[in-house]
C-alpha cells in the first residue's frame, strides 16, 4: 500500500483498501487524490471510463468529510446504473466511516428518497432530472455544500443535460469546490469549467483511450443485413461475451426479440425499462448467465464488466467520442478484445470522420461465410467432446453405448457415431440456419442522381430522434402515397434523416404527394442525389441534426492507432 500512502491517505483508509484487495493506485489517482487532499483547487479530472474515477474522488470525500447529517458534497451523473455504481463504490471504500450516502434518481420510488433526506445526509448521489425535482419541492437543500462533482461530463453534455447542471450550480454556495471528470473536454465542456470553477488544475492520463488489446475492424453490410451479420459473428467465436450497441429502443427491442427466437441468450437495455428489471439485466450479464447484451449508449452507462469478448457497433456511434466510449469496454485488464462497426454504404464518410479524429486503424474485413461458422462449431464440439472423455464421468452412459454397438453390429463405429452427431448436433449445424447476405453495392460510380436498377433513392427530412424505425416509416410512407409495403426496400435511418429505395415508378408517386408535405421549407421527401446520399444528408440535414456533423475533435481524445498484436481473426481482410 506505499504507493497509496504516498497520495497523502489516512491508516484508517489504506487498510479499508487492503481489505478491499486494491494493490496499485491507477494513474488518474495518483494525479487527483494529493490534489483534492491538498484544498486549493478546483479540478479536471480527464480519464476513459473503467480507470478508477471513482476512487478518485470519492477517498477525498471520506478523508475529509465527518457526519453531520447536511448535504457536504453533491455527485451528478447521467444515468440511474452510474448513480448506484458510484455510490456503490464509495460506501465500499469508507470502512468505519458513519457518513450517510443516498441516491436520487428516476424510476425509484420518491417517497423512499424523501424519508433518506429528511434523515439528514451527507453526500448526495444523483441524475440531474431527480435531483433538480427535490430542489424545486425543497426538499433537498445545497446551500452548503462543500464539494461539487461532476462524473462522466462529456456524456451528460451528449444527453442534453449542460442546462440542468447550470441550473443546480447556482443552488450551491460560491465557495465550494467543483470537480469535473470527464473522458473527453469539447468545447462546451470547457466553457462550463470557465463560467463555474475557479482556479483550477487540470489532470489527465496518458493513457490512452483505446490499446493495443483491442482489434478494431468494420463490416460494410446493407441495413437489412446487420442482424444476419450480428448472427455469424456471436457463432463463430469460440466465446462471445459482449454488448451491442444499438441507436433507438425500438432497435434494442427487435435485436433482442429476434436473437431470443433463435434460442441466444441475450437481453436488452434501454430507458424505457424498468429500474428492477435493469438491475436484473444487469446482474444476470455480470454473472454471464446473458452472453449478448442489445443497449443504447445511455442504458449502457455504467456498466462496468473487464472481461467482454467484444463489443458490435449495430449502428454506427453518433461521433468519435461516442465510439471511443463504447469500444473502450472491451480490451481491459489485459485481456483482448475486439470491436466490430457495421457500416452502410452511405456511412462510410462518417466512418473515415471516425478514423480520422481518433487516429485509429479501423481495418475492413469481411462476415464471416458459412462454411467457417460451421467449421468453427465442429471445432467447439469435438473439443466438448474430448473434454468430456477425459473427466471420466460417463459410466452411466457405458452400458448403453455397448448395447447400441451390439444391436448394430452390421455398422461400423463411424457409422454409430455419425449417426450420433446428427441427432445431437445436426439442427445446429444445418447451413440452412443462415441467410444469403447481398453484396454491397461498391462506391464511386459518378451518377447525378441514385438509379440502381430501375430504382430510385428517396430522402426522408425525419430521423430516430421523431421516434422513427423501420417498420413505422415503410407504414407511414406506403400509406400517405398508396403505394405497396413491399417495394419500400434498403431502408436506411439516421437520428435526423432516412433514406429508402422504391421503384421508379412508385418513387413519381410518393415525391407528387409528399412535395406538398413540408418539412421546414422543402418537401418532407426528396429524391436523393449522389452527394447527399454519401454524405449521410446535405447542409440543410445537418443544421436540423448539428450534433452529426459539428463535432470538432481535439488532441485530447486522439486513440492509439492500430494493432500491432492482433490475434488470428477469423474475419478475413478484405
Amino acid at each position: 500500500m506505499e504507493n497509496f500512502k504516498k497520495l497523502g491517505l489516512s491508516a484508517k483508509t489504506l487498510e479499508t483498501l487492503k481489505i478491499k484487495g486494491f494493490e496499485e493506485p491507477t494513474e488518474i489517482q495518483e494525479l487527483v487524490i494529493p490534489v483534492i487532499l491538498k484544498d486549493e483547487t478546483d479540478v479536471i479530472a480527464q480519464a476513459q471510463t473503467g480507470t478508477g474515477k471513482t476512487a478518485a474522488f470519492g477517498l477525498p470525500l471520506i478523508e475529509k468529510l465527518k457526519k453531520i447529517g447536511k448535504v457536504q458534497a453533491i455527485i451528478i451523473a447521467p444515468t440511474r446504473e452510474l448513480v448506484l455504481q458510484v455510490t456503490e463504490e464509495i460506501n465500499s471504500l469508507k470502512g468505519s466511516n458513519k457518513l450517510d450516502i443516498v441516491t436520487i434518481y428516476g424510476g425509484q420510488s420518491i417517497d423512499i428518497q424523501l424519508k433518506r433526506l429528511r434523515r439528514g445526509v451527507d453526500i448526495v448521489v444523483g441524475t440531474p432530472g431527480r435531483v433538480i425535482d427535490h430542489l424545486n419541492r425543497g426538499t433537498l437543500n445545497i446551500s452548503e455544500v462543500k464539494y461539487f462533482i461532476l462524473d462522466e461530463a462529456d456524456e451528460m453534455l451528449n444527453m442534453g443535460f449542460l442546462d440542468d447542471i447550470e441550473i443546480i450550480f447556482k443552488k450551491t454556495p460560491k465557495d465550494k469546490r467543483v470537480m469535473l471528470f470527464s473522458a473527453t473536454m469539447p468545447d462546451r465542456i470547457r466553457r462550463l469549467a470557465e463560467n463555474y470553477m475557479g482556479k483550477y488544475t487540470h489532470a489527465k492520463t496518458k493513457t490512452k483511450l483505446t490499446t493495443n488489446l483491442t482489434e478494431q475492424i468494420y463490416f460494410e453490410v446493407n441495413g437489412r443485413d446487420k442482424l444476419e451479420a450480428l448472427t455469424r459473428i456471436i457463432d463463430i467465436e469460440t466465446k462471445f461475451y459482449g454488448i451491442v450497441f444499438c441507436r433507438t429502443k425500438v432497435e434494442v427491442d427487435e435485436i433482442t426479440s429476434k436473437l431470443t427466437e433463435k434460442g441466444y441468450f441475450v437481453d436488452g437495455l434501454h430507458g424505457d425499462i424498468s429500474q428492477a428489471q435493469r438491475e436484473r439485466t444487469l446482474k444476470r450479464f455480470k454473472q454471464e448467465i446473458i452472453s449478448v447484451l442489445i443497449a443504447t449508449d445511455v442504458a449502457a452507462r455504467g456498466i462496468d464488466v473487464d472481461n467482454l469478448t467484444h463489443v458490435i457497433n449495430y449502428s454506427i456511434p453518433q461521433n468519435p467520442e461516442a465510439y471511443v466510449h463504447r469500444i473502450g469496454r472491451t480490451g481491459r485488464a489485459g485481456k483482448k478484445g475486439t470491436a466490430i462497426t457495421f457500416i452502410t454504404p452511405s456511412e462510410f464518410r462518417k466512418l473515415g470522420f471516425i478514423k480520422k479524429v481518433t487516429n485509429t486503424d479501423i481495418k475492413k474485413e469481411e462476415v464471416p461465410n458459412i462454411k467457417d461458422i460451421i467449421s468453427s462449431k465442429k471445432e467447439k464440439i469435438e473439443a466438448d467432446i474430448k473434454d468430456n472423455i477425459q473427466e471420466n464421468k460417463n459410466k452411466a452412459y457405458v452400458e448403453w453405448a455397448k448395447s447400441i454397438i451390439k444391436s448394430n453390429e452390421d455398422k461400423t463405429t463411424e457409422d454409430i457415431m455419425a449417426s450420433i452427431l446428427k441427432l445431437a448436433y445436426g439442427k445446429e449445424l444445418n447451413e440452412g440456419n443462415y441467410n444469403k447476405i447481398k453484396p454491397v453495392r461498391e462506391r464511386g460510380e459518378k451518377r447525378e442522381k441514385i438509379k440502381l436498377n430501375g430504382k430510385s433513392r428517396l430522402f426522408i427530412a425525419k430521423g430516430s430522434s421523431a421516434s422513427i424505425d423501420t417498420k413505422s416509416l415503410i407504414e407511414f410512407i406506403a400509406k400517405k402515397a398508396n403505394v405497396s409495403k413491399k417495394l419500400i426496400e434498403d431502408v436506411d435511418i439516421h437520428e435526423n434523416f432516412s433514406f429508402v429505395t422504391v421503384p421508379f415508378k412508385e418513387a413519381k408517386q410518393i415525391l407528387d404527394v409528399f412535395s406538398k408535405v413540408k418539412a421546414g421549407k422543402k418537401p418532407l421527401i426528396e429524391e436523393a442525389n449522389q452527394k447527399r446520399n454519401s454524405n449521410g444528408g446535405n447542409s440543410r440535414d445537418r443544421n436540423r441534426g448539428r450534433s452529426r456533423d459539428s463535432y470538432k475533435g481535439n488532441k485530447g481524445s486522439k486513440t492509439e492507432g492500430g494493432n500491432n498484436n492482433r490475434r488470428n481473426s477469423k474475419y478475413r481482410k478484405k
